[in-house]
Order: structure tokens, then sequence, then C-alpha cells
């Protein structure tokens, strides 16, 4: 009996794991299907883009090749380490994958996190359809998190879309639903409506005329299972030649706390594919 329990033991445990891949996988391939029905072509027509803030003008004549064709979709992989801990630095490190549709905005980042030897969580952090969403399970069966169709969820889901447009920067061009609004001769400031949900940011340019920080003066965040808003920053850098366009390749992201800056995200793509509207017509 003493020899039969470990080896039952086993198969109960990889048994587990294996059912629990296979319906992550389901849902994730639900949730994308999802995501792509709702892509509709923008074909907006070419605007000037000398009505746009200085800075941003120079950052699409420095991103943009000439008359650029809008991205329709995206697939980045991410690899990194991510910050466990609401209070210090806690690192572990993740893989990840990531579809983007850029009208109607969504997105969805399907991660695998380390949290313990041998124990992966799996994360969903996306919006779909106006629908904010960040679900995880330890390995698939075992409910972490699961916070989705709140205002506060779907605002800050749409900010972090708004907060990526640098690496599918088409979607920052004018068009309905955006709108850019002057800072300083470095900065400026986008707000993307999508339906009831509104995200506004700064953005903010290096001496090339390229993105090198995006901030929110307030995005929501779970601490200690409440939602609250703080100051949060994304910055940028690395930048490198893909599908014609400058787009970073490494990242960190961080909450702005009053006891002092809390980093939680730091990584770097390891791929990307576009999918161009002119492409799919």
């Amino acid at each position: 009996m003493w020899t039969i329990a470990p080896i039952f033991l086993f198969l109960t445990v990889a048994g587990a794991v294996f059912y629990g891949s296979l319906r992550w996988k389901a849902e994730t391939q639900a949730m994308r299907a999802k995501l792509r029905a709702l892509y509709s072509p923008a074909r907006q027509p070419a605007q000037d883009l000398d009505t746009l803030p200085p800075p941003v003008q120079r950052f699409f004549r420095a991103a943009l090749p000439p008359n650029p064709i809008p991205i329709g979709a995206a697939t980045f992989t991410h690899a990194g380490t991510f910050n466990m801990s609401e209070t210090e630095q806690k690192w572990v490190p993740f893989r990840s994958n990531q579809l983007v549709i850029t009208n109607r905005p969504g997105f969805d980042w399907n991660a695998r996190i380390a949290i313990a030897p041998g124990v992966q969580a799996f994360v969903h952090d996306a919006y779909i359809n106006g629908r904010g969403i960040l679900h995880a399970e330890a390995l698939g069966v075992i409910p972490l998190v699961d916070m989705a169709g709140t205002p506060e969820i779907a605002q800050g889901e749409l900010q972090r879309f708004l907060a990526e447009s640098a690496w599918y920067p088409t979607s920052l061009l004018p068009r309905p639903g955006l709108q850019w609004d002057p800072v300083d001769a470095d900065s400026a400031r986008a707000t993307l409506q999508d339906g009831p949900n509104i995200a506004s940011l700064t953005f903010h340019f290096n001496p090339y005329g390229l993105i090198d920080s995006v901030h929110a003066d307030a995005r929501f965040r779970a601490a200690n299972g409440v939602l609250t808003a703080a100051p949060w920053e994304c910055r940028l850098w690395d930048y490198q030649t893909h599908g014609g366009m400058q787009i970073p390749t490494e990242g960190e992201v961080s909450w702005l706390l009053p006891e002092g800056k809390l980093p939680y995200w730091r990584g770097q793509l390891t791929s990307v594919a576009y999918e161009f509207e002119r492409a799919a017509a």
C-alpha cells in the first residue's frame, strides 16, 4: 500500500494538471474567437497630423512609415518577472501570449506565472466587448482571482489597452473615440472612449520622438481584496523595427504609491506578428 499511494497521488495530480491545461486552452480559444468576431476595420480617411500636439506629430514621424497601413490585430509573446507582493519585492518568472484587436479595442493576455515550485498560476487579463476581466487559477483548476464586469475593472483594462498601443502604434492615429490634447513640449494626453468606458493617459516622449513612459493619474488596483485607485506608470525602451514600425521591446509597469514606487511587471517581447487591415480585406 505504501508503494502504491505515492504513485496514485502522482497520477491524480498529473491528471488534474492535464485537465486544467486542456480546460484553460479551450477557454482561451473561446475568448479569442469572441475577440476576433468583434473586430471591424476602422477604414478612416487619412488625417492631417499637423493638427496634433507637436510631440505627437514627432512620434508618428519617428515610429511609423509614410502612409502607414492600420494594424487590425496583433499577437505577442512575452517573458519576464512578476511581483507577487502588494507591499514589497517578490519577483517570480512568467511567460505569456497576447492577442490584440484594435477596433473595437480589445485584448486577451494569457500568462503562466510561477507562484511556487512546480505550481503555475494561469492568468487571463482581458478587455472584450467593453468588459474587463481578471481571472487566475492555480494549475488551471484552483480559483485564485476572479474579477470582471465592474466599471473599475473595465476602465483599468481600457487604460492598459491604450498604454500598450506603443506596440500597435497605428491605433494612436486620429480616429473616432480617440483625442490628443497638449500637455507640454515633450508630453501629450490621449483620451480613448469605448462605449461607457473612458481611459485618459499622459504619454511622455523621449528626445528621439518615441514613447518612453505612460502615466495614469489613477488606475484601480486590488489591495487586500479591495479595489483602490492609485497613480500608475508604464516605462518603455529598447525600440526595434517590426512591421516597418518602431516599437518598444522592453518595459516595466509600476504603482506610484504614497510610500514609494512599487514595480510589478518587468518583461520583454519575444515575438511580434501583425495583421494589417489591407491584407485582411
